[in-house]
């Protein structure tokens, strides 16, 4: 039976050009890196406040990386849209979408990680 979520994998071409985002714009934390015993170069974050990893995987003998749009995304709980907006821009990733205000008072917006993987932000609804 399952017992938790440790990590999600997301494959990419230029693992340090995403690494780089991973860690300056998304402020995520490094926690390991290593080859696997295929050859497949490993990189794993932490988000402070969670337990599971995303994994980073560059291995060229798979052939080009393909990113559906629309396909899938990673969601992050922000504390200000607006200034993780301004942080992000200055590192050369504007918002894709948003800032939008939800029924529910929280406000969502998207940026595109280099590889073209989607990145949600959420703002709780302000109490």
């Amino acid at each position: 039976m399952l017992k938790k979520l440790l990590h999600t994998r997301y494959r990419v071409e230029d693992l340090d050009r995403t690494v780089a985002f991973y860690r300056d714009v998304l402020g995520l934390e490094e926690t390991r890196r290593h080859t696997s015993p295929r050859g497949s170069k490993l990189v794993f974050f932490k988000c402070p406040g969670s337990e599971e990893e995303i994994e980073l995987c560059q291995f060229d003998e798979s052939g080009p990386v393909k990113v559906g749009s629309d396909i899938t995304h990673l969601a992050f709980e922000v504390d200000d849209i607006e200034a993780f907006a301004k942080h992000s821009a200055k590192h050369g990733y504007p918002l894709s979408d948003g800032p939008t205000k939800t029924s529910s008072g929280s406000v969502i917006a998207f940026i595109d990680a280099p590889e073209g993987y989607e990145i949600e932000l959420i703002q709780p609804a302000r109490k």
